[in-house]
């Protein structure tokens, strides 16, 4: 038997309130809960995209950041980074590896099947030459792209990206700011 999914609800100031099935929040009146995204970037300075499986209920077959989740209740987020890492992507990061760029990065949005993302979701930038081994029940494709292409696609085309990878790109100067932090920090 499967343990049911469950994440942390929170009020309007962030602060854990609650828990509910991961199913039963996703949906018009989206309750607003913790996630976290990740963007992974390899040495040679690329960024990796991954296009969402189509069985996703929000964004199904949208281009987005590396990965992002849902932390279990009592599960610190960089625990519940490290096991998407490896759950979506086959990635075994370590957590010298990632680093916590944007702590507060809060958004609302709405599919265009009606179902509503509403989450305060920290998002982190982490480092590896690992090659993605792709789960199919969450990634349909997966690219190392240069983060200036990324940026030029994301400015020509953001409906083909996920809503919170635009707002992530343009609060973290992600193509410029904190990639370039981070290839210093290597």
């Amino acid at each position: 038997m499967t343990e049911t999914e469950h994440v942390v609800l929170l009020d309007d100031e962030g602060r854990p309130v609650g828990t509910a099935p991961k199913a039963s929040v996703h949906g018009p009146d989206t309750a607003l809960h913790l996630a976290f995204s990740c963007h992974v970037l390899n040495s040679r300075g690329q960024v990796l995209i991954t296009r969402r499986a189509l069985t996703k209920r929000t964004w199904p077959g949208v281009w987005t950041n590396s990965f992002c989740g849902h932390p279990r209740p009592a599960e610190p987020v960089l625990t519940a980074v490290r096991r998407h890492a490896e759950l979506e992507l086959g990635l075994g990061l370590a957590p010298a590896d990632i680093r916590l760029v944007l702590p507060l990065f809060r958004y609302r949005a709405t599919d265009a099947n009606g179902v509503v993302e509403h989450e305060v979701c920290p998002v982190y930038i982490a480092r590896t030459d690992e090659e993605p081994v792709l789960n199919p029940v969450e990634v349909l494709d997966a690219r190392w792209v240069e983060p200036e292409a990324l940026a030029t696609s994301l400015q020509a085309t953001p409906w083909a990206f996920s809503p919170w990878l635009v707002l992530q790109a343009q609060q973290l100067d992600l193509f410029g700011g904190a990639v370039a932090d981070h290839r210093r920090a290597s």
